[in-house]
């Protein structure tokens, strides 16, 4: 399948019925495990990608270092693939048009796209500067607009969800395909944003937040695992790591191990 049919699929994928349950990867070995898995689509989360490189979370990483991830991603998977690119590693428009053209040569679809603390004015030029430069390449690039109002508390009280729809319909206006709202929990807070904000809804995995169905009872069409299935790799390893060491117990630690994805002939 060309990056241009993926990236069409990608598209498709958010109109419904079913909410787009949406894995997040943070290497080849993970996106390999998760497609197997059944996923129809596949997302890289930056905080999974930067603590894999032993970095923090927060444009740290390199855009050099993301593309060349993605690009371990596109190969070994036939599914879609959607990049966490943070805030696009920079404010300056001219260079968020290089970036941009990096990762779609990389072979992304879409890129989650956040303002973090930024001025929503700006981040709403970012996504026109993203939009134009995706335009050039003839990919119909996925910009999935997030807002952090939520996430970071940038807004207090109820005029959090009126800032966090007024933001939604400016990154709208701007060119995004989509918009994410993180830490929006509540049910009726999800339903009113789906239908304030002319764009597909995106939440992630979040404690509190529905399940696929109820998310798509509410008018929600994407659900992000966020750092989730990292954590639920990394914990496993902990615990067997520090068992291992205090005791050495050899038959322990490969039982531990049993059912572990044959990567070697999934390679090969």
């Amino acid at each position: 399948m060309s990056q241009i049919a993926r990236a069409e699929l990608f598209h498709q994928l958010h109109k419904g019925p079913e909410v787009l349950v949406l894995p997040n990867a943070w290497d080849a070995a993970s996106a390999a495990v998760i497609a197997d898995a059944g996923a129809k689509a596949i997302a890289t989360s930056s905080a999974a990608v930067a603590w894999a490189h032993g970095y923090p979370d927060g444009d740290v990483l390199a855009v050099e270092t993301t593309c060349a991830m993605v690009a371990d991603i596109v190969r070994v998977v036939d599914v879609p693939v959607t990049c966490d690119f943070e805030g696009g590693f920079t404010d300056d428009l001219g260079e968020l048009v290089d970036n941009i053209a990096r990762v779609i040569e990389a072979g992304a679809v879409g890129i989650n796209f956040e303002d973090g603390g930024r001025d929503p004015d700006l981040h709403a030029r970012k996504i026109q500067a993203a939009r134009t430069a995706a335009d050039r390449t003839r990919v119909p690039l996925f910009i999935n607009a997030r807002t952090d109002i939520y996430l970071k508390n940038l807004v207090a009280g109820d005029a959090a969800e009126a800032e966090a729809i007024r933001r939604g319909r400016l990154y709208a206006d701007a060119g995004a395909s989509g918009v994410f709202v993180p830490a929006a929990v509540e049910q009726e807070l999800i339903r009113r944003l789906a239908e304030a904000i002319p764009l597909p809804l995106n939440v992630i995995a979040w404690p509190g937040v529905p399940d696929a169905a109820g998310l798509a009872a509410l008018g929600a069409r994407r659900l992000s695992a966020g750092t989730a299935i990292f954590r639920t790799a990394f914990a496993p390893l902990a615990r067997a790591a520090a068992a291992f060491v205090a005791t050495g117990d050899v038959a322990a630690l490969l039982a531990a191990g049993e059912g572990a994805p044959a990567l070697q002939k999934r390679f090969s």
